[in-house]
């Protein structure tokens, strides 16, 4: 998992030195709720890292609104990257 947090950084940073904009935070966000995902479809009965999983897609859910607000083209352009809506 660090070296996946590590590849997606350097995908969506703005910057140089961007490690905790709201790009990198939902892009870190989504890799995660992607790898629990499948963790889920294996073992369903998971109830304890589930309470975890529904966190973060509430975390996300409130980065992406964020973005929404304060940045209309990025958002689009970030939703797109990470194929969250269809």
């Amino acid at each position: 998992m660090a070296f996946e947090k590590k590849t997606v950084v350097e995908k969506f940073k703005t910057h140089p030195t961007d490690t905790g904009s709201a790009n990198v935070q939902i892009a870190i966000l989504t890799s995660k709720i992607e790898y629990l995902s499948e963790h889920f479809k294996k073992f369903p009965k998971d109830f304890a890292s589930r309470a975890g999983f529904l966190k973060m897609i509430g975390q996300r859910r409130k980065l992406l609104a964020y973005v929404k607000k304060h940045n209309q083209e990025g958002y689009a352009e970030l939703i797109k990257k990470l194929n969250l809506r269809k």
